[in-house]
């Protein structure tokens, strides 16, 4: 059992990021991940009485009262590489390698001097700020992925930049960088998918009015735009 995702990345957001861990299952992989994450839901139940345990996947949630903690069961099956079957956010099995992920963004992050990751907090910021429902790590790597084909990273144009590909592209599934893992997936449903498009329309149109403010160095109506953007 190891700590994974946002927090322990780096990337997470007060108030609203959860801790997450991966854990491990010793034995058979069953042919449901179903069935994998009812058992760890009424393991954690029966250690927890008195917390709301509930699936979410690829995670089991527990609500305590002082945070959120989301459990991800896995089967690992590339131990060179540490990858690990769980249980995908649409259906079936999905692999991951979260170590390789890390180190892609990590890469990035050192070449725009903690850009990459400042990057993901914005997008996340706008996600939970307008309930924004995209998936946080399909953010975090979009954000890298971004960056990685640029040669500067300035804040203001790279957000509307990035909104602007997510629009553009349908927040369409990216593929794993390290050629390894399932692509991600960014949003769970498709009636979550259009309501993530309708409100990334607004943000885009937002963000690109805080870009050509500042460009023209209105800075006081540049700012109020990206108080728009992320709610505040």
């Amino acid at each position: 059992m190891f700590e994974i995702g946002s927090l322990r990345h780096g990337t997470g957001v007060w108030q609203h990021s959860d801790a997450d861990y991966l854990v491990s299952l010793k034995g058979s992989q069953p042919s449901s991940p179903w069935t994998m994450l009812n058992k760890v839901k009424e393991s954690l139940q029966a250690r927890f009485p008195t917390t709301i345990v509930q699936v979410r996947r690829p995670a089991v949630v527990c609500q305590f009262s002082d945070g959120i903690v989301e459990v991800i069961p896995g089967y690992i099956f590339d131990g060179d590489n540490k990858g690990y079957h769980v249980a995908s956010p649409i259906e079936g099995w999905m692999n991951t390698f979260p170590e390789k992920h890390n180190e892609y963004v990590n890469g990035i992050n050192n070449k725009f001097d903690g850009g990459a990751k400042q990057l993901a907090r914005f997008m996340k910021i706008w996600k939970y700020g307008r309930n924004v429902p995209i998936s946080s790590c399909y953010l975090e790597m979009r954000a890298a992925q971004h960056l990685s084909g640029e040669t500067s990273y300035i804040p203001i144009w790279d957000i509307y930049l990035l909104l602007k590909k997510l629009y553009d592209h349908s927040l369409a599934s990216m593929n794993d960088p390290s050629g390894l893992g399932s692509r991600f997936t960014s949003c769970s449903t498709d009636a979550s998918k259009a309501d993530a498009m309708s409100k990334l329309a607004r943000a885009v149109a937002r963000a690109e009015k805080a870009k050509d403010y500042y460009r023209n160095e209105d800075h006081s109506n540049a700012i109020a735009q990206l108080e728009y953007l992320f709610n505040r």
